[in-house]
């Protein structure tokens, strides 16, 4: 099992990877799993309710 990890995109990154800019609930492996959102705080407290995950899990 794996916590998600907080990850700030930027506009630039937002535009090269094709997703809105915002903050993210990520695997280790950088692999978007909740978000966007527009807070770090708003990011956290998803992550908070999802809770850990398995590495392999699909989601």
């Amino acid at each position: 099992m794996m916590k998600l990890l907080p990850h700030h995109v930027s506009m630039t990154e937002a535009k090269r990877l094709g997703v809105t800019s915002g903050w993210y609930g990520t695997k280790v492996s950088g692999t978007f799993v909740t978000g966007p959102f527009p807070t770090e705080e708003g990011c956290l407290k998803n992550i908070a309710q999802v809770g850990a995950i398995s590495q392999d899990q699909p989601l």
